[in-house]
């Protein structure tokens, strides 16, 4: 099984470096896969069975060096990193407006003042080495590695092409521009990174714990399971665990989206990340912080972007073929219209290739691109919806078919037992008993049902040789009868004439030693959301929505009908849903896709087959968060019309960003060739445009008209 390590890059502002460093460290003997995520400046490696992961990781290391130096690949994510990594780039920043104050005041003068030309030449050659001497230097260094084709190349040629032409102010001017628009590029990316990430601001900073009569403040890391902590009003719960003592309300918004708080007393269990509102809590921890569900959480969000969506691998090999062809086309621009046409000189055409240069970083599309997905996914989780990728995010605006289980899923799961029939020679209460007796090994929910109603101690000697049989029901030896418990298969199969009640309800038929006894029913009810879930749903354009339940014919469809649904197939054992799964499936075209919505437990085999497998997880829910692609922790089923809202909006804005970019470009490219656009617009063309797709990406933060 391959090993995951993850490095946090500090200092990486830059989304064309993310790629190059995936791929490189991908090319590393013994990486199974790499993945940047450019948003949380996290390198993921996931390390081949058997390899050497240290000896993985110091060559992962090495190489980020060697790529870019002033990156800085740390090991382990720990606070103090996040506040050095803060005052050092707060550091850097005013380092670099003093740098850049510096040479354009050097430049001004140069400007300014009537100098000879060696003079003024070597002001200008000063303020350029002040202001861009590490952009080339950069340049060069990328050269010797064989990556030319990069940001610093087209800066580097361009500029030191017009000092070559004579244009010294514009090459000085162009570089600064540059480089302001670098550095507000990267406070508006650093701006945007803060802002998703405070959506998923739940990592507890620290737990009280009680030992004896003393409380000890340490790290959530540092908790084992049984240590009992303590929680103040206003505080995080820090990890999952059983109120021993306290009654308060949490707000649990963090994980869910809802604003509704929660009560909390002893014997409640509590999840990591909720706040305590009003009175004091002891917890006994159940959990430690790795397995909690602030940490499950907090991986799933920040992990996202390792499942890159379509679009965003579309511009990474956009732009690795388009700088190429680009700095082609501004070499013959500047080569083939002095030599075809007479009376053109090679210096006029050399700066509007040097223009062609400059307008041609994919900087805006590279960085607002997965900006745009980061910002959809922590939208989403604000929500209460996890989304295990971008890819998954993406998916959602192509969805046509919307599969729902039924228990559980659309209705509450929540079962009591309404009514109970004889038919035989016993009476109710013992049909109960012999129900509840044959019900004692099962977990099922309608297994509970009927213990809860019969409300005494069964014991467990009366009950021998118990077979569970899938999708009929239990036969079982009590007294010394045989006993069958469970739908009309187990009676059709024993060959027990039994009656087909016209009733609401899930029926439990019972027989004993082969002669018909009676039937238990067993109800369950629509969640509140259910309808106006699926009404959404149409709204939305989905074609079918379809109920998949192994619950009986009759209590499938009237359920269907009273929700709206388009289709309704019941009776069904697990691979009898996968079975109707692919033959819905195959019904939709190509481009289509299809969601299952299930509990996450029952349904792993049909949430793995679909195209986007969606757990109703409910709150701390381990199977569904580990079976889905997708995860509804408030186990509403309207929040599947809220996922797909967030990521219509979320690829609304990307495709924005992507036109509004090559518009720009394409626009700026034409007027360059024209001898029309001047390297100052050129600038504007790339940093301008970068800057701007950027913030448009911060508005996938802000979805109208979702609940």
């Amino acid at each position: 099984m391959a090993i995951r390590k993850e490095l946090l890059l500090e200092g990486l502002d830059c989304a064309n470096c993310a790629n190059k460093i995936q791929g490189k460290v991908q090319e590393l003997n013994g990486v199974e896969t790499a993945s940047v995520n450019f948003v949380s400046r996290r390198l993921m490696i996931q390390v081949k069975d058997g390899t050497d992961v240290q000896h993985v990781v110091k060559r992962a290391k090495a190489t980020i060096h060697e790529l870019e130096p002033h990156i800085r690949a740390i090991e382990e994510n720990k606070d103090s990193h996040h506040e050095h990594a803060h005052e050092h780039n707060a550091h850097n920043a005013k380092k670099t407006l003093i740098r850049l104050g510096l040479g354009a005041v050097i430049a001004l003068v140069a400007g300014l003042a009537k100098l000879p030309l060696p003079l003024e030449f070597f002001l200008f050659l000063l303020s350029y080495v002040i202001v861009g001497g590490d952009v080339v230097l950069r340049a060069f260094r990328n050269i010797t590695r064989g990556q030319v084709f990069d940001e610093n190349f087209l800066m580097t040629v361009a500029t030191v092409g017009a000092f070559c032409i004579k244009q010294f102010p514009e090459a000085v001017g162009v570089m600064l521009f540059y480089q302001v628009g670098e550095y507000l590029q990267g406070v508006a990316v650093n701006r945007s990174r803060k802002s998703i990430s405070t959506l998923m601001d739940i990592r507890p900073d620290y737990a009280n714990v009680k030992i004896g009569n003393e409380i000890k403040t340490v790290s959530p890391e540092e908790v084992r399971i049984g240590d009992s902590i303590l929680v103040k009003p206003g505080e995080k719960i820090p990890l999952d665990g059983e109120v021993i003592e306290g009654n308060s309300m949490l707000d649990t918004s963090a994980l869910t989206g809802e604003s509704v708080p929660r009560q909390a007393g002893p014997g409640s269990e509590v999840l990591s990340g909720c706040i305590n509102k009003n009175s004091v809590l002891t917890i006994k921890v159940t959990k430690e912080y790795g397995e909690s569900t602030v940490s499950k959480i907090l991986d799933l969000v920040q992990n996202a972007s390792s499942r890159k969506a379509p679009t965003e691998n579309f511009i990474t090999k956009f732009a690795r073929y388009y700088t190429p062809v680009v700095v082609l086309g501004a070499l013959l621009l500047a080569i083939a219209p002095p030599l075809l046409i007479s009376g053109e000189t090679f210096s006029d055409w050399v700066y509007r290739a040097l223009v062609f240069l400059v307008i041609s970083c994919p900087c805006a599309l590279v960085i607002s691109i997965p900006l745009g997905f980061f910002g959809g996914i922590g939208a989403a989780s604000k929500k209460g919806i996890l989304a295990k990728g971008s890819n998954y995010l993406e998916a959602l605006n192509d969805v046509k078919y919307v599969v729902f289980d039924k228990t559980g899923t659309i209705t509450k799961g929540v079962f009591h037992v309404t009514d109970i029939q004889t038919r035989g020679e016993r009476t109710k209460e013992e049909l109960l008993e012999y129900a509840a007796a044959a019900e004692l090994y099962s977990n099922h929910p309608i297994a509970q049902s009927i213990m809860q109603a019969y409300g005494k101690d069964i014991h467990k000697d009366d009950v021998e040789d118990y077979e569970e049989i899938s999708g009929h029901g239990i036969k079982v030896t009590i007294h010394g009868r045989c006993v069958l418990a469970g739908n009309a298969k187990l009676m059709e199969k024993s060959n027990v004439e039994f009656v087909v009640p016209d009733t609401f309800g899930t029926v439990v038929h019972i027989a004993i030693d082969g002669a018909y006894e009676g039937y238990i029913v067993i109800s369950d009810e629509p969640k509140e959301d259910a309808k106006h879930a699926i009404q959404q749903l149409k709204k939305l354009g989905i074609k079918k929505t379809v109920m998949l339940t192994g619950d009986t014919q009759s209590v499938a469809e009237k359920v269907g009908r009273q929700l709206g649904f388009d289709e309704v197939y019941a009776e069904l054992l697990p691979q009898d849903k996968v079975e109707k799964l692919e033959r819905l499936d195959a019904r939709k075209d190509a481009k289509e896709k299809l969601i299952f919505v299930g509990d996450g437990i029952n349904d792993t085999p049909v949430l793995a087959r679909a195209d986007v497998g969606v757990a109703m997880g409910g709150v701390g829910s381990d199977a569904a968060i580990e079976a889905a692609d997708i995860v509804i922790m408030t186990d509403e089923p309207s929040k599947i019309a809220t996922a797909i809202t967030i990521a219509k909006h979320t690829r609304k804005i990307v495709w924005q960003n992507i036109i509004f970019a090559l518009a720009v470009k394409g626009f700026f490219l034409l007027l360059g060739a024209l001898g029309i656009a001047t390297m100052w617009e050129a600038v504007f063309s790339d940093v301008g445009v970068t800057v701007l797709a950027v913030l448009n990406s911060m508005r996938v933060l802000r979805v109208r008209g979702i609940e």
